[in-house]
């Protein structure tokens, strides 16, 4: 617990997964009603990629974001583990 109130460690990747959730969860019903409700054809394609696609890039993003966050952690790491040779 002292490490997270230092800001030795992140918590920032535990709230990155949460964030991913609700954007898959708001692409896929958006992606649905576009999908059965759409108007247009081109509004249905959308609403399929949207419901594909968007949750794939939302994944992209996230791991982008939690690898910038995992590098920091291992940096920290090599910094305390120089620090005590």
């Amino acid at each position: 617990m002292g490490e997270y109130l230092k800001f030795d460690r992140m918590i920032t990747p535990i709230i990155i997964q949460i964030i991913f959730w609700i954007i898959v969860a708001i692409d896929v019903i958006v992606g649905l009603i576009k999908m059965f409700g759409g108007d247009s054809g081109m509004e249905r394609i959308g609403g399929l990629l949207l419901f594909i696609i968007g949750p794939i890039l939302a994944r992209v993003f996230c791991e982008f974001v939690i690898v910038t966050f995992q590098i920091n952690d291992k940096l920290h790491d090599i910094r305390e583990n120089t620090k005590k040779a």
